[in-house]
């Protein structure tokens, strides 16, 4: 699925097994309206559903990823307009997709751009990026689990930082600080997020779905119930016909043949 039309909010294409969202409103710094909001939740939900896709890749321009929410929707509304236009729908199919999703950030990635980023399973960053939460400087506060993703990902003192003061964290800082996972060459960023996807996708989708689920389950519940949901998702594995042919394949020094079974 290819789109070739430079008005599209969105750009999707496959490499492989990879499926790669472009965001496309460069001449409004990929501010996410509604319209760019519902393009992602459709992109993502199609690809979710696509057998021949196994891992996803949202990325920006060279210049920004995401420069937030455009203020244009939200400015003459009141609490009940926004609660009435439910802006976590067009979320819950990134936040809940079934496969492996990567960010690709170069440039800026503020307010909700920094929020989608970190719904993603991990961020690629070059030098560029620049990641912030400066909903505060105009009257607000994250509202898409731009407090909660933050300060489960760089503590309390780093989090506190970056929302209370308007700060932007540098690429390079984000990736010693754990936010961003691979530190890319300048111009590389979607290559190199590209390249990790394709690995995702080689690896057996059930054991990736355990995965993901103890991943994003465990980190809020007590060491034990955590270890235990671990233990429950690896022992249901031992039923897979992907890890018959995963350690087969292994024992005879071969390329694993992953069918999802």
């Amino acid at each position: 699925m290819t789109s070739d039309s430079a008005a599209a909010p969105v750009l999707v294409r496959h490499e492989g097994a990879v499926g790669i969202i472009t965001l496309n409103r460069p001449e409004k710094r990929n501010a996410l309206d509604l319209t760019m909001r519902a393009a992602i939740a459709q992109a993502i939900g199609t690809l979710d559903q696509d057998a021949g896709i196994r891992a996803i890749v949202i990325a920006g321009g060279d210049v920004v990823f995401a420069a937030g929410a455009d203020l244009n929707l939200l400015v003459d509304k009141g609490a009940q307009d926004v609660a009435d236009i439910d802006l976590g729908q067009y979320w819950a199919p990134v936040a809940s997709c079934r496969k492996p999703v990567i960010a690709a950030v170069s440039g800026f990635a503020l307010g909700a751009g920094c929020e989608l980023a970190l719904m993603c399973d991990f961020i690629v960053a070059d030098a560029s990026a620049r990641f912030g939460q400066p909903e505060l400087a105009v009257g607000i506060m994250p509202g898409a689990g731009g407090t909660q993703r933050l300060v489960r990902t760089v503590g309390k003192q780093v989090a506190s930082l970056l929302l209370l003061t308007g700060e932007q964290l540098t690429g390079e800082r984000a990736f010693q600080l754990g936010l961003v996972a691979e530190f890319a060459q300048p111009g590389q960023v979607l290559g190199r997020a590209v390249e990790l996807a394709t690995k995702a996708a080689r690896m057996p989708p059930k054991a990736v779905a355990a995965t993901r689920r103890v991943l994003r389950q465990g980190a809020d519940l007590p060491l034990d119930a955590a270890l235990a949901l671990e233990n429950r998702e690896f022992l249901l594995l031992f039923d897979t016909a992907d890890k018959s042919e995963g350690m087969r394949a292994f024992l005879d020094k071969r390329k694993p043949d992953f069918k999802g079974s």
